[in-house]
């Protein structure tokens, strides 16, 4: 009997729940949708498109020295929450390291950006607040939305006149009002105008929070993000950043210019107060890795230049991609089956890009996702586009 009858220890699981689970799974399954966990060995001779290790800062001398160096003095676990013992030297400098490169007065480090945008979200907006919110935040950022049960309305993509729009009808009397957006998004790559939201932010005085997850190390005269770049730092309330993806580290990071959020989160933000922390040495390779890209100042304008000529490689070839000097680059395919054989091809002759599909995109948005890496040259993008071109076309037409 399928799914059905005693599993270990003789417990015996009635039938109907083990139908409510498997159902939405065929349902998966039927439209090509279904998740499956692989183990992927750095060691593997790919180039590896898919991460999010834009600079390459995981494997970094100094990035490794320093997180070894933590290890030995303060082992291999925090052992505790933060409010315990958890909160140690390794963590303290870290965090003095954020708050001095982004520019703001106070705040948090966290297990995952995941948390931290759902802690920060969950805990800081009321039933009878408003949130505006890009149509395409992450979805950590819909789920605190959802669970602080405030009203939620979402503006166009990137459109500031239609979030202008709502402001002009909404952000009336006394209501509290949230924007909510990302810098560089993490599936398009492409960005909002910051300075035009700082200017709606001076007329409707709303709490504004960005999560500068993918544009940390790539954008900004410290590598600081796009709020640095466009001059903005003075206008947002809470900036979300992370460690796990150009830091080369794991964990996450939240800062605002007034203690008072940090002092309401460090005291309400169950994610915060009753999880374990990260490890003394997660937080040692984040502070070399800032260090690494404050050194990268000359660089940003090449990475720039290329992902530019990267788009442009792949736009003559025939592919629907946006223009950007972002490190992530979409190619929409459109149907989930043919991103995956794609990206399988493409794993094959030796590089790896994520084949995205939905519920994390929108149907009929299934695409090839590719995060550039700031060591490739010209020469290595010519390449990897020849590569895309054959591998897609091929597929298509198999």
């Amino acid at each position: 009997m399928p799914y059905g009858g005693a599993i270990g220890g003789g417990l015996v699981v009635k039938i109907p729940l083990l139908n409510r689970l498997t159902t939405p799974l065929f349902d998966r399954r039927d439209a090509g949708l279904t998740r499956t966990l692989r183990t992927f060995s750095p060691n593997e001779k790919t180039l590896n498109l898919a991460n999010n290790d834009y600079l390459s800062l995981a494997s970094h001398p100094k990035v490794i020295e320093s997180a070894k160096r933590s290890l030995e003095k303060y082992g291999c676990s925090s052992s505790a929450s933060p409010l315990i013992t958890g909160f140690g030297p390794a963590h303290s400098e870290l965090l003095e390291t954020l708050k001095e490169w982004h520019g703001f007065e106070s705040g948090m480090v966290w297990n995952s950006g995941y948390v931290a945008n759902q802690a920060l979200l969950g805990s800081i907006p009321r039933k009878d607040d408003l949130v505006l919110a890009d149509r395409l935040i992450h979805k950590s950022m819909i789920s605190g939305i959802l669970a602080s049960g405030a009203r939620l309305m979402r503006y166009r993509h990137c459109d500031t006149g239609h979030l202008e729009e709502l402001l002009e009808k909404n952000a009336t009397g006394d209501r509290i009002v949230f924007v909510v957006t990302e810098s560089v998004f993490s599936m398009d790559g492409d960005y909002p105008d910051l300075k035009k939201i700082a200017e709606l932010k001076e007329r409707y005085g709303f709490f504004w929070i960005v999560d500068e997850a993918h544009a940390l190390g790539w954008y900004g005269k410290r590598g600081s993000g796009l709020i640095e770049q466009f001059g903005v730092t003075k206008s947002v309330d809470a900036l979300v950043g992370t460690l796990g993806k150009a830091l080369g580290s794991m964990g996450a990071y939240a800062l605002f210019h007034d203690e008072v959020v940090e002092r309401y989160l460090t005291n309400f933000a169950d994610e915060f107060i009753y999880s374990t922390y990260l490890t003394p040495s997660a937080a040692s390779a984040a502070t070399a890795a800032i260090e690494c890209i404050r050194d990268m100042e000359e660089d940003r304008e090449s990475m720039h230049l290329r992902s530019i000529f990267f788009r442009k490689r792949l736009i003559e070839k025939g592919f629907s991609v946006s223009l950007g000097d972002s490190p992530i680059v979409s190619i929409a395919l459109g149907e989930p089956d043919a991103t995956v054989k794609a990206a399988d091809a493409l794993q094959k002759r030796g590089i790896r890009v994520g084949a995205v599909r939905p519920p994390t995109v929108p149907e009929g948005t299934s695409r090839l996702r590719i995060s550039l890496k700031a060591n490739l040259s010209e020469t290595d993008l010519t390449e990897i586009v020849n590569t895309l071109a054959e591998e897609v076309k091929a597929e298509r037409c198999g």
